[in-house]
């Protein structure tokens, strides 16, 4: 049985891929961006795909969906930009929890980057802990770090999760699966398809979980694999993080060779499948992979929640394995939302 939703700012498809493979069936999905909005229903035709800014949509349609789902623009609490909150006119969260108020959804899902847990925001998070709280939820956050879950890079990422009483008791977040997985595996057949001779020795060196992708903003950063730090940690791995190539690398190059991560490669870092296409150019194309929250966690946070509306016991260590990802990702859900009651 399929929960309903409807997810906010939805980029390239990270955490509405990941909530419907947990079980969500989205009633609508907004983004703003064209591009991004073409990527989104290229891999499902079916979904709702609704282009606008969040602080123009109507939510009062959707009243009493399951689950409000949004990934808010990050550049407000990112430790890359100035860091100006709720002084940037880019802060979602006001039109977010406006909709919280119109659509009355059983459970609350915000998804951030890392710094929107640090001291400098405080009053900011318990701001918006404290309206969540006087909408009737109890609202809880962690911050998660992608690489437990079978995602091989760091990538920590804010999760606030607001339940309604009688759901929250039943919740429980997810834990570490223990055993990570490496650049060097994930990567190992795509960094060989052009028949490079050196990949299992690359592989070797590249047996580590990979720094956070970080994918730039519209106005800024083009399609390389970050700032100065985290591109001396790539080349640690065996990765020129200077820009992304358009293919692996060949016969022809040694074993001191550099190569450049694809897109498909950097998707794949994502745990995006490798059937999900992007649309747009190649610094397109990177800002919806390198700005996504990893569908394999969206889709254990979606489990979590879903769990709690089951009253089961969450299974905390769910796998993510490769052939589930591979079978359940490339074809569209085909389940029927449960028919829904509107909140009282």
């Amino acid at each position: 049985m399929a929960f309903s939703s409807v997810e906010l700012c939805a980029g390239g498809g990270g955490q509405s891929l990941g909530l419907e493979l947990a079980g969500f069936h989205h009633e609508a999905v907004v983004e703003y961006e064209s591009l991004f909005c073409t990527t989104l229903r290229k891999n499902r035709p079916h979904w709702n795909v609704l282009e606008m800014d969040i602080r123009e949509f109507t939510g009062q349609k959707y009243s009493g969906v399951d689950l409000l789902a949004a990934g808010v623009p990050c550049p407000p609490f990112s430790t890359a930009g100035k860091q100006l909150g709720a002084d940037d006119d880019r802060d979602m969260f006001p039109a977010a929890l406006s909709l919280v108020s119109q659509i009355k959804p059983r459970a609350v899902l915000f998804e951030n980057v890392q710094g929107l847990a640090s001291a400098k925001f405080t009053d900011y998070r318990n701001k918006l802990i404290r309206k969540l709280s006087a909408l009737g939820y109890q609202p809880d956050w962690r911050v998660l770090q992608a690489s437990e879950f079978g995602v091989p890079q760091l990538r920590p990422r804010f999760i606030l999760v607001a339940l309604r009483p009688s759901d929250a008791e039943h919740f429980a977040w997810p834990v570490s699966w223990g055993a990570k997985r490496f650049v060097g595996e994930s990567l190992l057949d795509l960094m060989a398809e052009n028949g490079w001779a050196h990949t299992e020795t690359w592989a070797g060196r590249a047996a580590r979980v990979a720094p956070t992708l970080v994918g730039g903003s519209k106005k800024h950063g083009g399609p390389d694999l970050g700032p100065t730090r985290a591109k001396r940690q790539w080349r640690d791995l065996g990765v020129d993080g200077m820009g992304i190539a358009d293919s692996a690398p060949g016969p022809d190059k040694d074993a001191d060779h550099l190569p450049r991560l694809t897109l498909r490669m950097a998707a794949r870092i994502q745990s995006f499948p490798d059937t999900w296409e992007f649309a747009g150019g190649k610094t397109a194309q990177y800002r919806q992979i390198g700005n996504a929250f990893p569908p394999a966690v969206a889709r254990v946070v979606g489990a979590a929640i879903r769990s709690a509306f089951e009253r089961k016991k969450f299974l905390s260590g769910l796998k993510f394995e490769k052939a589930d990802q591979l079978r359940l990702m490339e074809s569209p859900s085909s389940s029927k939302p449960k028919t829904r009651k509107k909140s009282v």
